[in-house]
């Protein structure tokens, strides 16, 4: 019993120790916000990652913006900015162009968010660049290249991402939606809108 006590706290410990790693500053997150070992998070300005929301391994989340409660973000994930080197800038290498991070920078971009909704997914090496909207309940498939608006409850695939289906009929949507609302309410959890 001790051999397991011993080992799940020094998981623990691993775990602590890289989330003060990953996690950057301007970021806020929620209550029980998992950082999968390896994975980066930081924003520019801000960006608010909501409760019981899942990163997992190897994710680079470098974005203003912020991501709803119960969002699943699978392995090798990529939420990156849209414009976050000037490449525009005449003669300087594109390694030493003024970067979004940067202090000083007035490029293209700082006005640029992307939002997640609640309880979306986003499937195992997908892209989403800024300036994009994934809504409630959204499902981004692996690999997909997100640069446009998902709709919520939908269903996308591809370079582009295209919508391909949805995740529920409109009868299933709503009784999803309510069954929802009372699993958060249960847990102690009010809506954003409501904090």
């Amino acid at each position: 019993m001790f051999k397991v006590w011993r080992s799940n706290t020094s998981f623990r410990v691993v775990e602590r120790l890289h989330r003060k790693v990953a996690v950057g500053g301007n970021v806020e997150m929620g209550v029980g916000v998992h950082v999968g070992l390896g994975s980066v998070v930081w924003a520019p300005r801000r960006l608010r990652i909501g409760d019981d929301t899942y990163i997992g391994r190897y994710c680079t989340i470098m974005c203003d913006g912020s991501i709803g409660r119960g969002v699943s973000i699978g392995n090798n994930v990529g939420l990156v900015g849209k414009y976050d080197h000037d490449f525009r800038v005449v003669g300087r290498p594109l390694r030493r162009a003024p970067w979004i991070g940067d202090p000083d920078y007035r490029g293209r971009g700082l006005e640029i968010e992307l939002v997640v909704g609640e309880d979306v997914w986003i499937g195992y090496g997908a892209i989403v660049l800024s300036g994009v909207t994934l809504g409630r309940g959204a499902i981004v498939s692996a690999g997909a290249v997100v640069t446009g608006d998902v709709e919520p409850y939908a269903i996308v695939a591809g370079n582009p991402a295209r919508p391909i289906g949805e995740r529920f009929d409109a009868a299933a949507r709503a009784e999803h939606e309510h069954l929802l609302a009372d699993w958060w309410r249960r847990r102690g959890s009010m809506p954003p809108a409501s904090r």
